[in-house]
């Protein structure tokens, strides 16, 4: 009798690992436009850092990451079972967020290039060991919290797939999308940021022949390549904030979603590079609305307190 109850167990336990991993392949792949995003993002929130202080960013990242989703793993399921229409929302304003830090990242760029082109002085780096620990912390808040904002995207995808399914599934299944997302997404940064160290060591091989050549010659491409999709990743980035904003905007406001449907019908194997075009407009013009809102609101307050 004993024996029977147990293998019943192991055979329940079977079958809900298979549920899990079969979820899970769900969502991770219905998530993976936005793990592309999230990637980019992040890869481009790191850059600037010292060489010898890359991969510790990255870590703190990582870590940070790993504590956005322990709080957005259980507030996701206590809302949607509660507060269904909260998550909307909330996606809504993390969407505006995005969107503004994206159009902030392009004024400071394109701010810094005309500065360039008209002479002026650049902006001081930070040189003391205090300004470099300033300026680090505030990269990684900065990160931390976009990665707040594409984290809950992901869970949210998570979730609608397993919402009808018992609250253990769900519960694990969020649980190994977290985890499997974070630290694939983080390895992959960590790999990008050290890439031109990838190169260096293959270019120094001791290697003799026509392999020893044929390695040395790699090495050099990644050691030439490695900047250049830094300063690509730079831009991809902010892009790629606005594609993320966008869409959540786009599909959390009906009529907007309504007239990009409209818009892109009948552009056949165009639809996927049309709808990307749409989520990156709404995202640079929801962007420019913030920035001005949060300007004006500055100057407000501004002018209160004198």
């Amino acid at each position: 009798m004993a024996g029977s109850s147990l293998f019943a167990l192991l055979d329940d336990i079977a079958t809900l690992l298979d549920d899990i991993s079969l979820m899970s392949k769900v969502a991770a792949k219905k998530s993976a436009s936005v793990l592309s995003d999230d990637l980019a993002v992040n890869a481009e929130q790191v850059t600037g850092m010292k060489a010898d202080r890359e991969l510790p960013v990255v870590w703190a990242v990582f870590k940070g990451s790993l504590r956005n989703k322990a709080i957005l793993v259980p507030c996701a399921l206590v809302l949607n079972a509660l507060l269904p229409a909260a998550v909307h929302w909330l996606l809504m304003i993390g969407g505006a967020y995005l969107c503004y830090e994206g159009f902030e990242a392009i004024k400071d760029k394109l701010t810094a290039s005309r500065d360039d082109g008209a002479g002026q002085p650049k902006k001081t780096k930070p040189k003391t060991p205090e300004e470099l620990a300033s300026y680090e912390k505030r990269k990684i808040a900065g990160a931390v919290r976009t990665d707040f904002i594409l984290s809950a995207e992901i869970i949210v995808i998570t979730l609608n797939i397993v919402t009808d399914a018992p609250m253990l599934q769900q519960v694990l299944t969020l649980a190994l999308i977290a985890v499997v997302m974070t630290v694939g997404v983080y390895g992959f940064v960590a790999g990008i940021v050290r890439l031109d160290d990838a190169g260096l060591i293959l270019q120094k091989s001791k290697a003799t022949g026509t392999w020893g050549a044929v390695v040395r010659t790699v090495g050099g491409w990644l050691l030439s390549a490695a900047p250049k999709l830094m300063k690509a990743l730079s831009w991809i980035g902010t892009v790629a904030m606005f594609l993320v904003g966008g869409a959540f905007i786009t599909e959390g406001i009906e009529p907007i979603r309504h007239f990009a449907e409209e818009l892109v019908e009948g552009v056949g194997a165009w639809e996927t590079v049309a709808n990307l075009g749409i989520h990156c407009l709404v995202g640079a013009l929801v962007g420019m609305v913030a920035m001005f809102i949060v300007k004006g609101i500055t100057a407000i307050s501004g002018r209160a307190s004198t």
